[in-house]
């Protein structure tokens, strides 16, 4: 599954090279101009990783940049900014950013700084819900430590899922992530699928994980 970035910048120009720069180079790209729908956006369907403008019109950057580590301390943030100075850099990386962009900067150092920080990333290893195990280098699903075989598009439904447990997903966000390039696709393909993975995931299992919350959309959880 592509790999997810949230540009929160509210220079347009800047957001259109940057869209894109990564859509060419085979990320998954969403785009917030203010802090609120950065938040937003972050808590409809988590990305892979944020970048963050720290002059923003309605919240400060670095309180945005606090909140966000400290709801989801595992999601890379970096920031983009015209302060640029050692004790800028400093301040930045002191307030839970993963690292520090100063503008102006070259679409291919961030890019550069972008895949490390992914990789790094704990997003990029072993993810895990209940006694359900993902590892997302092998390609392996097992639950209760019996290997489950899932086709790719089932494995990344299941990936999006686990990413976002407890969070109630709607069949829009998930089509627009599991499906993010393909045309002409229906939501009722995601009701099809969610079928297919309950079945290999919940199938053997009294404790059922993947539950459809009528009306909105379907939720990952343990309890």
């Amino acid at each position: 599954m592509k790999e997810k970035i949230l540009f929160i910048e509210d220079d347009k120009d800047l957001q259109l090279s940057l869209r894109i720069y990564f859509l060419e180079n085979g990320f998954s790209v969403d785009q917030a101009y203010t802090g609120a729908e950065g938040l937003a956006k972050i808590e409809k369907a988590l990305p892979d990783l944020v970048t963050l403008d720290l002059g923003l019109p309605d919240i400060k950057g670095e309180s945005l940049c606090r909140e966000i580590k400290t709801d989801y301390p595992d999601l890379p943030v970096i920031i983009l900014t015209a302060k640029n100075t050692s004790q800028d850099i400093i301040k930045g990386l002191g307030i839970g950013a993963d690292d520090y962009v100063p503008k102006p900067f070259s679409l291919e150092e961030l890019l550069a700084r972008v895949k490390t920080r992914l990789r790094a990333s704990p997003a990029s290893g072993i993810l895990k819900i209940d006694n359900l195990k993902m590892d997302l280098k092998k390609y392996e699903v097992t639950r209760n430590g019996k290997k489950i075989d899932l086709t790719p598009t089932e494995f990344n439904l299941l990936e999006y899922l686990v990413k976002n447990q407890g969070q109630v997903l709607s069949r829009n966000s998930i089509l627009n992530r599991v499906w993010t390039y393909e045309r002409d696709v229906e939501t009722r393909v995601v009701d099809v699928y969610i079928g297919y993975l309950r079945k290999r995931i919940d199938g053997n299992f009294k404790k059922k994980l993947i539950h459809n919350v009528r009306g909105f959309g379907y939720v990952i959880k343990s309890s």
